[in-house]
């Protein structure tokens, strides 16, 4: 146990340290050559008014490359922690944002925001935290409740084979809400359908330091309710009746976990567009490196570390253009799932 411990101390160490030295090596990579120096250089000048650096290099720097690798950080922190939660309340290890149907879900909300409104909301991000990006936001957690709640409708809520349905019925939704957005889109006019279409595939192209401010609250409020909250989660894992033996409120805790999970993954599909397989694959690799934890900090840091090297790898795996992130995850991710099928046989 006091090894165990010790392990897991270190491992949260190196993962906190790279958290932190990661956004100033990833700050160097992209279309436009900046050394490491360079980076530090603009960041002392920012925020310290020291040295001297060029403005173009600053400007890249600062106000484009640092805002999307804070929103990868945020994004890939908050789909694995709402996994890691999934698969601890389904008590499947299968379960996760984009096979449960809740991306699927706040996609097609979001998406009916942007056809209502207008094709001025495909810019995500911008100056301003304007209420237009509060719109997005609660159009696609309007379409994620809608996805849970009809999950919950299919599997039989309350039911005893409710948790064997659940991933089904996550399925079927994620199809089903992914036929009505195509159909959105079928009926929008071309400019608009390419815009959304990029937008879905997952991209951290138009983040802002303004327009990081609701998904950044909405992913460090939720993680922590979910922290508070780990002793009911672990009993919960242990099945409803243990839970209820230890006075937890099954049906009511799950289905608040449900609506949290909900929330961020819908802010964060309002924020970057649909990015999948993250919240299955991050909890299952720290499993691998500590397989008696369920940290979930750990869960969060390796997944915004997952998150912040995968759109390095998108800026410059083609030259001059940008591969959108969802592809590289779901490809991935495809694969990891398979693998994790097979192994549960």
């Amino acid at each position: 146990m006091m090894t165990l411990g010790w392990g897991k101390s270190i491992i949260l160490l190196l993962a906190f340290l790279l958290v932190i030295v990661s956004p100033l090596l990833a700050a160097s990579f992209g279309a436009a050559d900046i050394s490491l120096s360079q980076v530090i250089a603009a960041l002392a000048h920012s925020l310290l008014g020291l040295g001297e650096v060029s403005p173009l290099i600053e400007r890249i720097v600062i106000d484009l490359r640092l805002p999307r690798i804070v929103l990868a950080i945020v994004a890939g922190a908050g789909l694995s922690l709402a996994g890691s939660v999934l698969q601890t309340v389904t008590r499947n290890p299968l379960a996760d944002p984009y096979l449960f149907g809740i991306s699927s879900g706040a996609a097609f909300g979001a998406v009916v925001v942007m056809s209502l409104m207008g094709t001025s909301l495909l810019v995500v991000g911008g100056n301003v935290l304007s209420w237009s990006h509060l719109s997005l936001s609660l159009g696609a957690f309007v379409g994620a409740c809608l996805s849970i709640l009809l999950v919950l409708s299919l599997s039989g809520f309350g039911r005893g084979n409710q948790i064997e349905r659940m991933l089904l019925s996550g399925v079927a939704t994620s199809f089903m809400f992914g036929a009505l957005t195509s159909l959105v889109l079928y009926f929008s006019s071309p400019q608009a359908a390419a815009s959304v279409l990029f937008w879905s595939l997952g991209s951290f192209t138009k983040a802002s330091w303004l327009s990081l401010i609701l998904p950044s609250v909405v992913v460090l409020l939720c993680g922590l309710v979910f922290v508070g909250l780990k002793r009911q989660l672990l009993a919960l894992q242990a099945g409803d009746e243990t839970a209820h033996t230890l006075g937890v409120n099954v049906v009511k805790l799950r289905l608040g976990v449900l609506l949290l999970c909900s929330l961020i993954t819908a802010t964060l599909v309002a924020s970057c567009g649909g990015i999948g397989f993250v919240g299955l694959m991050v909890p299952h690799l720290v499993r691998l490196l500590l397989p008696r934890s369920q940290s979930l900090v750990l869960i969060a840091l390796v997944g915004a570390l997952f998150m912040l090297w995968v759109d390095v790898f998108a800026r410059c795996i083609l030259a001059n253009q940008e591969l959108p992130v969802g592809i590289i995850t779901a490809a991935i991710g495809s694969v990891f799932f398979l693998v994790v099928l097979r192994g549960r046989r």
